[in-house]
């Protein structure tokens, strides 16, 4: 970790050398890919299904992705340990792609999210001056930080990605949810349709969900109201009672059942947006676990099933890979008639009993 740690420093000192300066936040990105790839090098980060457990650390989290009937695999995720080279933070991220290129957005996203969140986290940081003497102020700024920097790493994704030519992400795009763990807080980002719900004790020793995270579909009041005034339409088609859709003005294309993504640039100046909901979580004793998952799970999984899936799982490192399988049988008695979607989850736990160095990757 010495190697990680010199160069998460090298890093700060470059940001700490430009502030005031109107210079790109080039170099530190750079530098935050080459943490991505010596991450990789060390087992630290997990981007297929399996599970990952550092020595040392609290975090195990568990993932597992299955292809649904509808082609190839346009889910993806990834989980890093270690994150910035800091022994307490934990980033980790689910990612459902959609369009005839979806599968590659959504890889896109999840290869550069990470290290520009890094560098824009770092960034502000060395912007911000933190009073060691405020505690609930610091609680107040750091969130304010975070939130910032996923704002500001967003934007930078989607922008980039449209310029991305070997990907056409003009009627493809991907939904993108994730979490960073910085100690005892967690900090929630999302868009698009992905679910984070939270498994935490209550005062009566039960096991209950907390959703974290809101389903961004298009008839949400705050969501539909955006995308009228911006021209687009919100509507259901005939065989589809129930699943609303966001189409261009004058043409039946292209019914996005989310109304915020990645790519779609068909109807981005339609009320399509890429702006995250960010939002925090102090992780406390009651609090056990959180799984991410995307909609191939929610669609037929309720929140309060799917913790007591995860919970009742002896081996937590194939907790994701139960609740997926759970998931894939649901879909087969509650949706007959209708192709299985692609189905993933991360399951992380908070409090891991195990102590061994692990990244284990199994096949899909």
């Amino acid at each position: 970790m010495r190697h990680f740690s010199s160069m998460f420093n090298g890093l700060a000192r470059s940001f700490s050398m430009r502030r005031g300066k109107n210079s790109s936040n080039g170099d530190g990105r750079e530098a935050a890919e080459t943490m991505a790839k010596d991450a990789k090098k060390h087992d630290m980060i997990l981007r297929s299904s399996g599970f990952v457990n550092v020595d040392g650390s609290n975090n195990l989290a568990s993932v597992c992705s299955k292809r649904g009937r509808k082609g190839v695999n346009q889910d993806c995720a990834i989980v890093w340990e270690g994150f910035g080279c800091q022994a307490d933070m934990l980033f980790c991220g689910i990612f459902d792609g959609h369009g005839p290129w979806g599968h590659f957005v959504a890889k896109k996203v999840r290869e550069s999210m990470p290290s520009s969140l890094l560098c824009n986290w770092q960034e502000t940081l060395a912007q911000t001056s933190l009073d060691p003497d405020l505690e609930s102020d610091k609680k107040h700024q750091r969130f304010h930080i975070w939130k910032h920097s996923y704002l500001k790493t967003c934007a930078a994704v989607d922008r980039e990605l449209e310029q991305y030519r070997k990907i056409d992400s003009f009627y493809s795009g991907t939904t993108a949810l994730t979490i960073v763990r910085q100690g005892d807080i967690i900090y929630v980002a999302n868009v698009g349709d992905s679910r984070a719900v939270l498994a935490t004790n209550s005062d009566d020793g039960n096991l209950v969900p907390v959703q974290l995270t809101v389903d961004f579909k298009p008839n949400l009041p705050q969501e539909s109201e955006r995308i009228i005034q911006c021209q687009g339409r919100v509507f259901c088609m005939h065989d589809e009672p129930g699943v609303h859709r966001v189409w261009l003005p004058n043409e039946e294309s292209p019914g996005l059942a989310m109304s915020r993504a990645f790519g779609d640039y068909c109807i981005k100046d339609y009320g399509l947006i890429s702006v995250p909901e960010v939002t925090q979580r102090h992780i406390t004793n009651k609090d056990q676990f959180v799984v991410l998952a995307t909609d191939g799970v929610w669609d037929v999984v309720s929140n309060q099933e799917a913790i007591q899936i995860v919970s009742s799982t002896p081996d937590k490192a194939k907790a994701a890979k139960r609740l997926v399988e759970f998931a894939a049988c649901a879909w087969k008695k509650k949706r007959k008639g209708i192709a299985v979607d692609d189905i993933s989850a991360i399951c992380l736990f908070f409090h891991s009993s195990h102590h061994e160095v692990s990244l284990v990757t199994t096949s899909k």
